[in-house]
């Protein structure tokens, strides 16, 4: 299980996200929060669970970290 950041723009009824997986809620809120003060556009911001894998990472005072495929 995995944590997914999704916004939904200003006058959309649909909710978006990326590729971004994280392992802990608070690293995908953290991750979505950034995103709103970078995007004037956002109107609302969420994070859902996934079944997908955990492919990156949020650390304080750096912000998004990939995780090397470790199956590759």
């Amino acid at each position: 299980m995995s944590f997914k950041p999704e916004v939904k723009i200003i006058g959309e009824d649909a909710w978006v996200g990326n590729a971004l997986r994280f392992a802990t809620q608070a690293e995908a809120q953290a991750n979505v929060e950034a995103l709103r003060q970078n995007w004037m556009m956002v109107g609302e911001v969420r994070v859902i669970e996934s079944d997908d894998p955990v492919n990156y990472r949020w650390q304080v005072g750096v912000g998004l970290v990939a995780i090397e495929d470790v199956t590759a």
